[in-house]
């Protein structure tokens, strides 16, 4: 049933690009932006506030927690190095709190949230006001990006602010950005219908009709997850968060001026592409394929076209026809034989 469902969104997400043609379809991602974290190192742990009598800034605090184990928590430190270069926002349960700010568990590791990088910061600068003021937050759930992760000085800093800071600056990107706009990105995912871009905060899609003027089966063909690419956008939607990116697009189109390239009788190379029953496809240039009919491969009858020519075959064909309204190119393999190649 989970096949069965995954297959039928795929299909939806087709069906979304069919209904509306030359659009992007992108899933938002809330990207940390760039913060320098303030170096507010959590207080002495003995001011340390737990709920366990409420409203209890003035009674014995209980006892601080252990130190973290460098060795035991080796896998954790390593998890949350990849964490801050991911920069993806968690929610965490508030544990704790002191005169700097909240405590939070994350991954057995405990962290720290300095006050400053909370939406809501306490007014007071009282101390002891502004530590209660934090300890009624305990038990809260914060959404939070990581920003230092340090095992030797045993800190996990996290921001509350830099996830919205993310979300602005998303916002404001994907709001800057005009159709003819050329901006540089790297592959984050392949599917089927297309490769998802991070352009920098904002994710878009290059439909996999926009990637190569050539066809291609699969993105994949073409694209890695993690290649650096330069893209034009097509369209941009700031209310569904919908951009549409080309990579052809910067490209010439080469239909634009075939006549100029190539002309009826003329003599050139290509590379065979595809081979059916009824002939074969050779590819003269990107994006500029033409057709071999069956009747002009060879002389006499033939069983099938791959009796005579193979995918990723060098074969000369002559120039039959040329339809640049319809993108056709019509070739011959026979006509070219014991021909001399006309440029």
């Amino acid at each position: 049933m989970a096949g069965r469902s995954a297959r039928q969104q795929v299909q939806r997400d087709e069906d979304a690009w069919r209904r509306e043609p030359g659009e992007g379809y992108w899933h938002a991602l809330l990207e940390q932006g760039e913060i320098v974290p303030e170096r507010v190192p959590p207080a002495d742990p003995q001011q340390i506030l737990y709920p366990l009598i409420a409203d209890s800034a003035a009674e014995e605090p209980a006892s601080p927690p252990v130190e973290q184990d460098a060795e035991l928590h080796a896998g954790d430190w390593e998890a949350a190095r990849d964490a801050l270069a991911r920069g993806e926002p968690v929610c965490l349960t508030v544990t704790g709190a002191n005169r700097g700010g909240l405590l939070v568990e994350w991954n057995g590791l405990e962290g720290f949230v300095p006050a400053s990088h909370l939406k809501e910061t306490p007014r007071t600068r009282d101390p002891l006001d502004r530590a209660s003021a934090l300890s009624r937050r305990i038990g809260e759930s914060l959404t939070l990006c990581l920003i230092e992760v340090d095992e030797v000085q045993n800190r996990l800093v996290f921001s509350e602010r830099a996830v919205a800071s993310g979300a602005d600056s998303s916002s404001a990107l994907l709001r800057s950005l005009r159709p003819g706009d050329v901006c540089h990105g790297r592959i984050l995912n392949l599917t089927s219908f297309g490769a998802f871009v991070d352009l920098g905060g904002v994710e878009g899609l290059i439909h996999v009709s926009e990637i190569s003027w050539d066809r291609l089966g699969h993105p994949a063909d073409l694209l890695h997850s993690g290649d650096e690419v330069q893209v034009q956008v097509l369209g941009v939607n700031p209310e569904e968060g919908r951009v549409a990116l080309s990579m052809k697009r910067l490209r010439p189109n080469p239909w634009a001026d075939v006549e100029s390239r190539y002309r009826v009788g003329q003599i050139v190379e290509g590379i065979v592409t595809n081979v059916t029953g009824f002939g074969a496809f050779v590819r003269l240039e990107e994006g500029l394929e033409g057709l071999v009919h069956v009747s002009e491969l060879a002389e006499g009858s033939l069983m099938h076209p791959r009796n005579v020519v193979h995918e990723g075959d060098r074969v000369r064909v002559r120039v039959l026809s040329i339809d640049t309204h319809k993108r056709r190119l019509g070739l011959s393999v026979r006509q070219a034989r014991d021909v001399e190649p006309l440029g």
